[in-house]
């Protein structure tokens, strides 16, 4: 097939479509977006309904990250030794058992309801520990290396068109069908993720090193992360800025308690930062953030932390819903940088291990985060504790800067993806 290439050299931005299996891969993540993240508005209201508690939806953070983060290691371990496309249908159907499972319990008293659906999103961790990684070293084998700043841009763009779409949509599902409604849709888009797996044509597993120790082979991925300066400064800068400095799990107590708004809003609450990143994505097709990787991710990991401390001291609706959508401007333009830098990075061999490691950094951010928000804000409220949250993410990045060098004049080539050497 021919290549086509823009005016600024790099691949067109439609090229990635041409080629079918790139388009069943975008499919399945987009209609694993939609579900995902319309669960996490349904399954954190209907918590914060029956219990009126931070402290229960610190909870379901944490018991979502205790299996994700328990089973990385085995997860990269398995992704590079085992059939990635399969994993992802295995756990794509695992995700539609949950979803079920829960519109199921939606029927039942609200003390039977609470433990089983704490213990479907136990059993989602389980399935994420394997298919995070499985899915991002799968990426690697659907989409060719010339591709891949510009898949990656359409990936995140679909991610985050459905992640805006899914919350949004689901606060009007959710009053009008209630949550056993809202369930039965969010397996229906499972399931349809599960279909674009299935359509995408077997890809070659790459062999793993012969003859490698367990042990060896399960910290592989680890070694590399921890040896790579600018890779490893990148995902902890990740990790302490949304541990500290993420909103989404306590968004309930402040559409509640501080904005007074529904379900309705809680879902646009949810779908304002996916919009932001959403636009950074579809302009990451055409502008490529990578030239300037190492400054850019950590002016935007600054930006990420000033709109939380704005989102935290706001009390209407619409100055806290343009917080958050440049909230998801900044963090948009991180997870372009970050995702390529995984894939430009990442030896071959160790793709899968590395990715593993890379969900675990994601997965202690985003669930631990959650248990944190949860938990703080029960200490002492939710204002404080995401104002606080904004604070410390301005000081982790002022540290990264200071002690990561590798990390603040990382450069790649934008038309040769290969990484620039450092001339300071």
């Amino acid at each position: 097939m021919e290549k086509v290439e823009s005016k600024n050299g790099r691949p067109h931005f439609l090229e990635p479509l041409k080629i079918s299996d790139i388009r069943y891969f975008i499919g399945g993540v987009g209609f694993f977006a939609l579900g995902s993240r319309a669960l996490l508005v349904v399954i954190g209201f209907q918590v914060y309904q029956m219990t009126h508690s931070a402290m229960a939806l610190g909870w379901l953070g944490l018991i979502e990250a205790i299996p994700a983060l328990s089973l990385g290691l085995f997860g990269g371990y398995a992704a590079d030794h085992f059939n990635r496309r399969k994993i992802l249908l295995i756990t794509r159907a695992v995700s539609v058992f949950c979803a079920l499972a829960m519109a199921l319990l939606s029927w039942q008293n609200h003390g039977t309801a609470l433990i089983g659906l704490y213990f479907m999103i136990f059993a989602a961790g389980v399935a994420r520990g394997f298919a995070d990684p499985a899915g991002t070293a799968f990426e690697a084998q659907v989409v060719p290396r010339h591709l891949t700043v510009t898949a990656a841009s359409w990936v995140s763009s679909t991610w985050l068109s459905c992640a805006v779409i899914g919350p949004a949509v689901i606060g009007f599902v959710f009053e009008a069908w209630g949550a056993k409604g809202s369930y039965l849709l969010i397996a229906g888009f499972f399931a349809a993720a599960w279909v674009c797996v299935a359509s995408i044509s077997p890809k070659p597993q790459p062999p793993p090193p012969a003859r490698e120790p367990l042990l060896k082979s399960l910290t592989g991925g680890w070694k590399f992360v921890f040896s790579n300066q600018p890779l490893f400064a990148a995902l902890a800068l990740d990790l302490f800025a949304v541990l500290f400095g993420g909103v989404i799990a306590i968004l309930p107590i402040f559409a509640d308690q501080i904005l007074h708004v529904g379900a309705r809003e809680l879902g646009l609450l949810n779908a304002a930062p996916m919009l932001g990143a959403l636009l950074i994505s579809l302009a990451a097709t055409h502008w490529s953030p990578i030239g300037r990787a190492g400054r850019n991710l950590l002016l935007a990991v600054a930006g990420f932390g000033i709109c939380m401390i704005v989102f935290a001291f706001s009390k209407n609706l619409w100055l806290s819903m343009g917080a958050l959508f440049l909230s998801g401007v900044f963090d948009g333009v991180s997870v372009v940088i970050r995702r390529s830098m995984v894939r430009l990075l990442s030896p071959e061999h160790l793709r899968g291990r590395i990715a593993a490691a890379n969900w675990v950094f994601i997965c202690a951010s985003n669930e631990l985060g959650a248990f944190e928000s949860g938990m703080l804000a029960a200490w002492i409220g939710a204002v404080p504790c995401v104002a606080v949250g904004g604070f410390v993410t301005l000081g982790v990045v002022a540290i990264t800067a200071s002690l990561a060098r590798q990390l603040r004049n990382l450069r790649f080539n934008s038309r040769t993806l290969e990484q620039q050497p450092d001339l300071t």
